[in-house]
């Protein structure tokens, strides 16, 4: 299994080495004249952005302190959603690049980079008809001083359509990212989602559930973003508030003053919790501790009776490698089946289990909707659902793409959100 492991980040690794070796040449060999500044720095940048990802992909596992982790997670998770869009650009553009370098070939005559030569026996024979071609004068001693000569025609074409093609590409790739990132950092929009539950009872019509996931409060999602967050979903006026996993990436000491905002989350029915995957990345067990002293319930493979259903929720997979996975038979297996149940569970790959446990409802987080276009294809081979809502036999899902972002705070074509879901009764 190591193994593997090794050898498929080998290809990773050595696939992202042939990809910023073949940006550097578009954009910036092909672009630039040798030896100039625009060249030195291009060059520059071209190994110090790999560089400043893995640092940012690697100083938290690596115990790194908190404020180096900041330092380097903007430029480095930016240009990793900058990396993703500038290669599908420029691999659109490839094609544009090579018909114009063909057009511009035939259009060249074949002489044109020789001409600036052939125009000195021209000069010379205006002074003296048939002079042998001794009368060309030397070399002086101030040849040095002499400008450079400049480039052939068609090499300054060759570069003006590399400049245009590259340049097209890097507006398109900068700018999608830059309004991804406006998107996140705006915090997340509210959708309103009706769900009708067979065995709700009347009186529990319109009972309102704000749905939060994947929040991840981390290096660069601070303080302000949950306090957006924490604003927004007040602003619902809900019945009871459902934190399905995936809080934090990071460890209490350097996140707690983050996640303050969450104690002014006000409900009805109480603020609930469920571990997702990046708490076991960011120790799980100090986490469910402190949101439960934020005034958050968490439930850990457990379920509350609440006046017209039950409320249940499951630890994460993630938790199985150390021995707190989820645990379907603690939380639903001696409940009354005669009332409606829902069901907090991470991941939507628990579907299954909440289907043969009777659940009526899962909410769910954990896909981001894909976040960045077109990772929802990537999404969609792991997951059963990958935002919305679907029925998988007497049980419906409802996924939250979230309300932040994970490495790069870029979304596109899968906005954050927060989700107000209705309940309601056939019996109303």
């Amino acid at each position: 299994m190591i193994l593997v492991f090794v050898l498929v980040a080998l290809a990773v690794l050595a696939l992202l080495v042939l990809v910023h070796r073949w940006l550097w040449v578009r954009l910036v060999r092909d672009t630039t004249a040798p030896g100039g500044l625009a060249r030195r720095v291009g060059t520059s940048l071209a190994i110090a952005l790999p560089l400043l990802s893995v640092a940012a992909l690697t100083a938290g596992r690596a115990g790194a302190p908190f404020r180096v982790q900041q330092v380097v997670a903007w430029p480095g998770f930016l240009w990793l959603a900058v990396l993703l869009y500038l290669t599908l650009t420029m691999l659109v553009a490839e094609p544009i690049r090579a018909l114009l370098l063909r057009r511009l070939a035939h259009r060249t005559p074949s002489g044109v980079a020789a001409a600036p030569a052939e125009q000195v026996p021209a000069a010379a024979g205006a002074g003296a008809q048939g002079a042998p071609e001794e009368v060309r004068e030397a070399p002086g001693p101030d040849a040095a001083q002499t400008p450079a000569p400049a480039p052939a025609p068609e090499l300054s074409r060759r570069r003006f359509v590399a400049r245009t093609v590259g340049g097209a590409a890097a507006a398109v790739a900068v700018g999608t990212v830059a309004n991804g990132a406006y998107g996140v950092l705006r915090g997340p929009s509210v959708k309103r989602v009706r769900v009708p539950l067979a065995k709700l009872p009347r009186a529990a019509h319109g009972f309102r559930i704000a749905v939060v996931s994947d929040v991840h409060l981390g290096p660069i999602l601070g303080r302000g973003h949950t306090r957006r967050i924490v604003d927004a979903v007040n602003r619902t006026q809900p019945d009871l508030i459902a934190v399905v996993g995936d809080l934090v990436d990071g460890s209490v000491h350097d996140l707690g003053p983050a996640a303050e905002p969450l104690r002014e989350l006000n409900a009805r029915h109480g603020a609930y919790f469920v571990t997702g995957n990046h708490e076991y990345f960011s120790g799980a067990r100090q986490w469910v501790d402190h949101v439960r002293e934020l005034g958050l319930t968490p439930l850990e493979n457990a379920r509350r009776a609440l006046p017209h259903f039950d409320l249940a929720g499951v630890n994460d997979v993630a938790g199985e490698a150390e021995g707190e996975g989820p645990d379907f038979q603690a939380a639903l297996g001696d409940r009354d089946r005669d009332r409606a149940a829902v069901l907090l569970a991470h991941q939507p790959v628990v579907i299954h289990d909440a289907v043969r446990h009777g659940v009526d409802l899962q909410l769910s987080g954990h896909t981001h909707g894909g976040q960045l276009w077109p990772g929802n294809y990537l999404a969609e081979l792991a997951n059963p659902t990958v935002a919305g809502l679907e029925r998988y036999g007497d049980t419906q899902l409802y996924v939250s793409r979230g309300a932040g972002a994970w490495g790069p705070p870029v979304r596109v074509g899968a906005p954050s959100d927060i989700t107000v879901v209705e309940l309601a009764s056939y019996q109303a």
